[in-house]
């Protein structure tokens, strides 16, 4: 101190430079007293403080007022309001004059304001000049746009996630950091995702998200975004988190609504959680967690201060000193599993639930759930054994279903899980177990293990059927002790169908709650202003107006043109239906009904049809012979009609009695990935019969989709077969005397191999069916010699 009061008596300009350094930090003092600021005695309430702050909040808000340092002031009101908020903070305020825990509030970073400079660290080591100098954790939680729809979107079905939108260049970006670093670090903790986007960086990102100024502040849940429009301070962006969650996710249980909850287990097919807790309201943590698990568990919870929940606390002995989590399964009088802890955190509540996400004998409702309980063996993990009764849900079936639950509970093998389906409602997965479609059949039990992820499982029946009966439990015992031996006694093998989804909502429900998310961000940016950001969602809306309503004009003005040649066009028709299948497609007016463009795939073709597609477009091929060419290009059409408005898809036929090698060339890229013939000798592998075979052929991305033939006739495989190989002989001079009954019989089953091929084209559309890539299409130019 000798040494500066020294330095200001030599230097007379220096004196001057310090005694205006020392006015200015003592007016800064003054000007930054947050009960000044707000215009507070400090003996105000937390109430008082409230409610002067949303005044002051409303009438200093950049948005609304446009006076120049209306956004100095609103910083100042919006920090100072953090500061006399937070109990701690206050009473260090009126202790020190400190706003923070150290230094004075006016000093570093938040002092700052666009016209004056302070000289403290923030002079030396300016904000803006690289990207390394950005707050605590900015750079771990960067996003980037591929990791943004790969990554964070899928996740956010499971978690909210919180995303920051700055830049190197952004003043008021400096302001929010220390209340954003406070958030970060205890929304974490709760499981919120975080991510920060720099626009100076991921100018794509952040114009996908819609945001058009810095800092924005946005939150992003089941794939959808919606912006924080509110002064940044930890309680509304912890509000704001908390809002974007679902409303019902979690159901207050009481003494007069607890048995209807816990009995519910049997229609959701699902365990029921309670957390008995002494606050009013849920825990952000555990909603947080009911929205990550909502597809397996149904959550509950119990304040303990109430006095209509006191007889569940004593029926379940319930510690009122410290939250307690209880799991409910197919007992709703007894706990399954019971955790109790103060300040539980999130990891326990986590292995808690994954411990015990699947009732003890779970109803199969959709494929996802089949292969998390019987899931596909790996080569480092042990065998997996499923036990699965195939009932009713009628009241005659519930001694034998009670009794099977009753034999799970003695179960004390982890290798083997129990589960059940109700044949009216998996029909396709009983007839393919049981070999018949008797639904009148007594309750069968199997035991099954599955073999690879396309649906082939082995298994074997458990004689004697299933009622529940004390020598039927005997006899299932004992089969599980001998497949603990011998793994081989399962001897049937079958390939499963995709499980039916019994809880897949209506169309017309899922257009509602669309329509209705649609209205409610129409609605809050409407109330906010934010015409820029709903500028493409206006447009769509219109768009679709327009649209709907031209449609409605040009029908209204073609049905009164139409009606006088409405007979004739049934004429054409008519015979049109009854023509050759060969004559529709050349025809030069197609017919209304049963007509697809379909052109031959031949060396002269394949380089425009194939090679060198356009980008997104496919050429759906149907493999024919000469012998069965006018019955599949027939069931072909009729098949595949609805989907030819489709712009992107190309049909085309190749004949397999002239390019039965490029088949077998192509079929070979991608033999390993589809798994073709692996229940097949090797030696018998040159017998398969192709015909109605169908190929979704991508020339661009170079892959294919495949469809192979569904026989639901009554003639076995066997007849298309035959008949296609007898007529490999003939391709030049086809026999035009009366077709011999076998050859009937045959062409009635090559009739029936395009059955299912509407549903296989719904999913190629949708693009959820297994692709199978190939180094390069083999050529074309050579053509089988004929037999």
């Amino acid at each position: 101190m000798a040494r500066r009061t020294r330095m200001c008596l030599t230097f007379p300009g220096i004196v001057v430079v310090c005694l205006l350094l020392l006015v200015g930090l003592v007016e800064t003092a003054n000007e930054v007293d947050p009960y000044n600021i707000l215009g507070v005695t400090k003996s105000a309430s937390q109430t008082e403080i409230k409610k002067v702050y949303k005044r002051l909040a409303r009438k200093w808000h950049p948005d609304k007022n446009k006076n120049e340092g209306a956004e100095d002031m609103f910083i100042k009101i919006t920090k100072s309001y953090e500061i006399l908020s937070n109990e701690e903070r206050r009473a260090n305020y009126d202790r020190y004059g400190q706003t923070d825990d150290t230094q004075p509030y006016g000093h570093g970073h938040y002092g700052h304001g666009h016209d004056q400079f302070y000289f403290d660290e923030s002079f030396f080591h300016f904000p803006f000049s690289s990207k390394g100098s950005q707050e605590f954790a900015d750079s771990k939680y960067a996003l980037h746009f591929n990791q943004y729809v790969n990554d964070v979107v899928p996740d956010s079905f499971k978690r909210p996630y919180l995303i920051k939108i700055t830049s190197d260049w952004c003043f008021s970006c400096i302001h929010i950091e220390p209340v954003w670093k406070e958030v970060v670090l205890e929304l974490e903790a709760l499981g919120v995702g975080i991510g920060v986007v720099d626009v100076g960086y991921e100018r794509r990102l952040a114009n996908h998200l819609g945001a058009h100024r810095t800092p924005s502040i946005l939150g992003v849940i089941n794939g959808k975004v919606t912006f924080f429009h509110y002064a940044v301070v930890k309680e509304h962006l912890r509000q704001f988190v908390e809002d974007l969650l679902p409303q019902r996710l979690v159901e207050k249980v009481t003494d007069r609504n607890d048995l209807q909850f816990l009995n519910s287990w049997h229609e959701q097919n699902k365990p029921h959680v309670l957390l008995f807790d002494q606050v009013p309201v849920v825990p952000l943590l555990y909603k947080l967690t009911a929205f990550a698990y909502k597809a397996y568990v149904q959550f509950g919870y119990v304040d303990q201060g109430l006095s209509d929940t006191a007889n569940l606390l004593k029926q379940f002995n319930i510690n009122t000193y410290a939250p307690t989590m209880l799991v409910f399964k197919e007992s709703v009088d007894k706990p399954a599993d019971i955790i109790q802890a103060k300040g539980m955190k999130k990891q326990v509540i986590d292995e808690f639930i994954l411990n015990n996400k699947f009732l003890l004998v779970p109803r199969l409702v959709n494929q996802k759930l089949f292969d998390e309980l019987c899931p596909v063996k790996q080569f480092h993990r042990r065998r997996k054994y499923c036990v699965l009764l195939i009932t009713g849900d009628e009241e005659s079936y519930t001694i034998g279903n009670q009794a099977f639950l009753s034999f799970a509970y003695t179960n004390t093998q982890e290798v083997v899980r129990f589960a059940y389906v109700y044949q009216r409602l998996q029909q396709p997965l009983c007839d393919t177990l049981l070999k018949t479609k008797d639904s009148t059949q007594p309750p069968q039990v199997l035991i099954l293990e599955r073999r690879n992820a396309a649906g082939k499982v082995l298994y074997k029946e458990v004689a004697g059927g299933w009622n529940g009966t004390d020598k039927n439990k005997q006899r299932l015992l004992d089969e599980l002790q001998r497949l603990q031996k011998d793994p081989s006694i399962l001897n049937q093998d079958a390939m499963l169908p995709e499980l039916n989804n019994e809880f897949a909502s209506m169309f017309l429900i899922r257009w509602i709650y669309t329509a209705y998310d649609y209205l409610t961000e129409i609605i809050d940016d409407v109330l906010h202003n934010n015409w820029r950001e709903m500028m493409p969602l206006l447009s769509l809306i219109f768009s679709a107006l327009f649209i709907l309503f031209g449609t409605v004009v040009v029908q209204a003005f073609s049905d009164s043109s139409e009606d006088g040649k409405s007979k004739p066009k049934a004429k054409d028709g008519a015979t049109a239906e009854n023509g050759s299948p060969g004559s529709s497609s050349t025809s030069s007016r197609p017919p209304k009904k049963n007509f697809v463009e379909v052109t031959e795939l031949t060396d002269i073709t394949y380089t425009s049809n194939l090679v060198k597609l356009r980008p997104g477009h496919m050429n759906v091929v149907l493999v024919l012979t000469d012998a069965s060419k006018n019955v599949l290009l027939s069931k072909f059409a009729k098949e595949v009609y609805s989907f030819t408005g489709s712009l992107t898809l190309h049909f085309s036929f190749l004949n397999l009695d002239k390019h039965s090698a490029w088949m077998e060339t192509l079929l070979e890229f991608a033999q390993d990935a589809m798994q073709i013939d692996t229940d097949e000798d090797d030696g018998a592998r040159h017998k398969i019969d192709y015909t109605g075979y169908i190929l979704a052929l991508n020339g661009h991305k170079k892959y294919l989709c495949l469809f192979r033939p569904v026989y639901t006739g009554e003639e076995g495989p066997g007849g298309a077969t035959g008949g296609g190989r007898r007529s490999g002989s003939r391709e030049d001079h086809p026999p035009r005397r009366s077709m011999p009954r076998s050859r009937s019989t045959a062409t009635l089953q090559i009739h029936h191999k395009l059955d299912r091929l509407g549903l296989w084209m719904e999913r190629l559309m949708e693009g959820t069916l297994p692709r199978y890539y190939i180094p390069a299409w083999p050529g074309l130019e050579k053509i089988t010699a004929p037999k």
